[in-house]
């Protein structure tokens, strides 16, 4: 099997630097909902309404806009996009109003999501074809370390300096990227053929690809049915302090951080097979967080576990996207990319709208078995496309 060049690792590591700023900006208003409600003088509820818009505009404008700039040189799209991601954060924090805010957050949102859809598809082309699970999963190791230190600490600039300062913060960050990609990724070759209306229809229309695409979507939902409410969950149920709760999210980062380059080496070959395996695991350890939350000396084996799993499937899903898409419809691959992100974001928005459901008719321990199901529908199919595969010969 080959190995990654040094020049492969420094573009990847770029790709990964501006992730990390972008995954920042997407969950750090969470940390910031009230800090903004009382600023701009709206209800916490109609704040709220900036993280489900902006999931939204990144699951309907990513590929649309990923199709209408199928014929343009990638490293361009990425200077593009990011460079509109900065504008997207400087805007949010000169806002006065929530309308402005709204605007200059799908702004960011739509640029957020053709970044990574474009970058997926990148990372795969610097990096021979037994590594590109590996090179998907160095580039969305910035996505989830963002999750767990940029936001904690966005949330901390902005209750400690003003909401504005962690949007000027994070179009700084934007910018390291934007230079980092600049130097770092070479030119990749313009596709001889960009995507039409028509492919992107039989993208849409494919059994295949809509049954990965559902994969995808119940994983992720499975996941932050629980993660949504993790913080709360570790204060009320394991009986951590506030001040706690931070280096128990770290503890979760670190372990996302191993299980994603886990994902990454080893779905390199035929990712669903292994997304087999990842989702059952996943399953068990959603029902275990039952048993271990309520334990305070349990909770640490139970966080890692918990964070280890979470994000493991990151790399299998985005690599057995692309693998599909070249097999069924070549010239939609950049396209394919964006579905499978806009997955991702249907994923992430359900499975937190399920948990609250969950938390206000129930208990917060139910959001464990709730994800659980959630993963195990991702269990059902993964099998299913597994099976598919060898009956039709893909790989």
């Amino acid at each position: 099997m080959s190995k990654l060049s040094s020049k492969a690792i420094i573009g990847l590591l770029s790709l990964a630097i501006s992730a990390f700023a972008i995954g920042t900006t997407e969950f750090v208003i969470v940390g910031l909902l009230q800090t903004v409600a009382t600023d701009l003088d709206i209800s916490v509820t109609k704040a709220g309404t900036l993280i489900s818009v902006y999931a939204a505009a990144i699951a309907i404008g990513t590929p649309i806009v990923t199709t209408m700039t199928g014929k343009l040189p990638k490293k361009g799209l990425l200077l593009t996009f990011m460079t509109i991601f900065i504008i997207g954060n400087v805007l949010s924090g000169l806002s006065e109003t929530y309308e402005l805010l709204m605007i200059s957050r799908i702004i960011t949102a739509v640029s957020h999501g053709v970044f990574f859809a474009i970058a997926a598809t990148v990372a795969a082309e610097l990096v021979p074809k037994d590594k590109q699970a590996s090179a998907i999963s160095i580039m969305f190791t910035g996505l989830t370390v963002a999750t767990i230190i940029g936001v904690p600490f966005g949330t901390f600039v902005g209750q400690a300096v003003g909401w504005r300062a962690t949007f000027y913060s994070v179009a700084v960050l934007g910018f390291i990227g934007l230079i980092a990609n600049m130097w770092a990724v070479d030119r990749i070759k313009r596709p001889a053929e960009s995507p039409t209306l028509i492919d992107v229809g039989r993208l849409v229309s494919n059994p295949r690809i809509l049954l990965a695409l559902l994969m995808t979507a119940f994983g992720f939902g499975g996941t932050f049915a629980l993660f949504t409410y993790l913080s709360p969950i570790l204060e009320d149920v394991s009986g951590f302090s506030e001040g706690a709760i931070s280096w128990m999210l770290l503890l979760y980062g670190i372990a996302v951080a191993i299980g994603n380059i886990i994902g990454g080496k080893v779905s390199n070959n035929h990712p669903v097979k292994v997304l087999r395996f990842v989702f059952f695991i996943q399953v068990f350890v959603l029902l275990l967080q039952v048993l271990l939350l309520p334990h305070k000396a349990l909770s640490y084996l139970s966080v890692f576990i918990l964070g280890l799993f979470a994000f493991m499937l990151t790399p299998g899903v985005q690599s057995y996207i692309l693998m599909l898409a070249e097999k069924l419809v070549p010239k939609a691959k950049d396209v394919a990319s964006a579905m499978n992100i806009s997955a991702f974001n249907i994923g992430i928005a359900g499975g937190s709208a399920i948990g609250g459901f969950v938390v206000e008719t129930m208990d917060y321990l139910d959001t464990a078995w709730i994800g659980g199901i959630m993963v195990s529908i991702a269990l059902l199919l993964s099998v299913i496309n597994y099976r598919l595969d060898r009956k039709q010969n893909l790989f």
